[in-house]
């Protein structure tokens, strides 16, 4: 679907393993799609799970690094680079239209594998800027949902919000098994948040710590919660979400993606 008036959709990937920016699989092949499916962004501002801080940045260097923030992986993996160009100027903008928090500029971070995992997939070209905006950890969730507020003017401008993390994510309960069947808690998790999100509830998304045991057992820490927040931030009244990918892997990992268009 191409988006009139250049208007972006906004949309929040489960990136899950670094290998998904390797393999064809139907993870992957789908991100291909999207990036097919979207009039070709502007620029393209990423949360990632994998960029946490104490304060809020966004990278502001002319060409960001490419970070490979993991280990234990094939080579292949390492030798990946995703050459995108930053934006001073977009990073300026957005310092100043954000108001919740002091943003400031970053000139050493880059972009690491939450973000390249995906844009890989979508974007292979490498031919859009690239810009980052950091985690705060000092922030509560509902902090962190009104700074995503403040970016709702970037989609009219065409660029590309793009969150990435996984609305669940234990590593420590991961079953590596193929024949491994979902946990219980996982899939509840997962599809309270998704039935949230299709009534419009985000103040239930943003408040998913009531859930209890379910919660925290799917996001035992909020980093790869949080960047969903940013995403429905940006929804207005007219638009919807759609799931352009689903399902539970490993027994722990949800690779759910959330489209607000």
């Amino acid at each position: 679907m191409k988006y009139p008036n250049h208007k972006m959709p906004a949309l929040f990937l489960g990136h899950g393993s670094p290998m998904n920016a390797l393999e064809n699989n139907s993870f992957s092949k789908t991100w291909e799609l999207l990036g097919k499916s979207i009039t070709q962004p502007k620029a393209i501002l990423a949360v990632s799970a994998h960029w946490e801080t104490r304060g809020t940045y966004v990278t502001a260097m002319e060409h960001p690094r490419t970070i490979h923030d993991f280990g234990n992986f094939p080579q292949a993996l390492f030798d990946i680079q995703y050459p995108a160009k930053g934006d001073l100027e977009l990073a300026q903008k957005i310092q100043s239209i954000i108001t919740k928090t002091q943003v400031e500029l970053d000139y050493n971070w880059g972009l690491d594998h939450g973000t390249w995992s995906l844009l890989t997939q979508m974007f292979p070209n490498a031919d859009i800027p690239v810009l980052q905006l950091s985690l705060n950890r000092d922030l509560s969730p509902k902090e962190h949902y009104e700074i995503g507020r403040e970016l709702r003017l970037l989609k009219s401008e065409g660029i590309l919000v793009l969150g990435s993390g996984n609305i669940v994510h234990n590593l420590s309960k991961m079953n590596l098994d193929p024949r491994s069947k979902p946990f219980d808690w996982a899939v509840k998790f997962d599809e309270k948040i998704k039935q949230s999100l299709l009534e419009s509830d985000h103040q239930a998304v943003v408040e998913y710590e009531s859930l209890g045991e379910v919660a925290r057992l799917s996001a035992p820490t909020p980093e790869h919660f949080l960047p969903l927040l940013y995403i429905i931030a940006l929804q207005e009244t007219e638009e919807r979400v759609t799931f352009p990918v689903e399902g539970v892997v490993s027994g722990a990992i949800s690779m759910r993606g959330v489209m607000v268009s």
